[in-house]
C-alpha cells in the first residue's frame, strides 16, 4: 500500500513498525517479510510518529478486509521521495500474488467545474501512464500514483478507469469538492 503523509514531513518512506492495524473490522496484519525487506532499502524507515493521524491508507482498510480477507500488507507512507525510487523499493516486493494498492484523492476545495476539469487531465495522464504530466494539482497521492505509472509502463501493464467522480456528486456542496478515481492496472 503507499499514501501520502499528511501531517508529518519526512524523506523516503516510512512503515508504522508494528505488526498488526486495528479496524472496526477487526486487525489488519502487517506483511513482516515484506516490511523487513522494504526496510533493507536505504530509503525506508519505522515511524509510528509518521502513522499515528495518518488516514490515507487507514480509509482503505475496510475495503480490504472485505476484498482480501486476512491478506497482509505493507503498508508505506510516501513523503519527500522521487516517485521512481518508490517504484523500485515497491517492485522489489513484487511476486506473483502482489496487488498494489495507493490510496490518493485527486484535486481539493475546488470549485465543482473547475475540479471536473483537472481531475479529467489527470485520468488522462494516468491512462497515458505519464507520470511526468500529474502536478500539485492532480492529486495529493501523486508520488504514489507516478510510482505506480513508473511500474506500468516497465511492465507493459494495462490501466483502466474505473470511476471518476467528486464530492459535489455525491453528498456535498459544489463550491468546494474533491476529487476521486478509481483505476485497475494489470497485465
Amino acid at each position: 500500500m503507499l499514501g501520502p503523509s499528511h501531517s508529518v514531513w519526512f524523506s523516503g518512506l516510512t512503515l508504522p513498525g508494528v505488526d498488526y492495524l486495528e479496524t472496526p473490522l477487526g486487525d489488519v496484519a502487517v506483511d513482516g517479510s515484506g516490511a523487513a525487506a522494504a526496510l533493507t532499502s536505504p530509503l525506508v524507515a519505522d515511524s509510528a510518529a509518521a502513522h499515528e493521524r495518518e488516514h490515507s491508507l487507514e480509509v482503505q482498510l475496510p475495503f480490504l478486509q472485505i476484498v482480501a480477507p486476512g491478506v497482509p500488507i505493507v503498508p508505506l507512507l510516501t513523503g519527500d521521495v522521487d516517485p521512481v525510487d518508490v517504484a523500485d523499493v515497491v517492485e522489489a516486493l513484487f511476486d506473483d500474488g502482489t496487488l498494489l494498492l495507493v490510496s490518493s484523492d485527486l484535486s481539493h476545495y475546488y470549485d465543482y467545474e473547475t475540479a471536473r476539469r483537472l481531475d479529467a487531465e489527470t485520468v488522462h495522464a494516468v491512462e497515458r501512464l505519464d507520470a511526468a504530466a500529474l502536478g500539485r494539482e492532480s492529486a495529493c497521492g501523486r508520488t504514489g500514483i507516478q510510482a505506480a505509472l513508473h511500474i506500468a509502463n516497465r511492465h507493459g501493464y494495462q490501466m483502466q478507469t474505473l470511476d471518476l467522480r467528486n464530492s459535489g456528486d455525491t453528498a456535498g456542496p459544489r463550491d468546494r469538492v474533491v476529487g476521486y478515481g478509481t483505476f485497475a492496472f494489470g497485465g
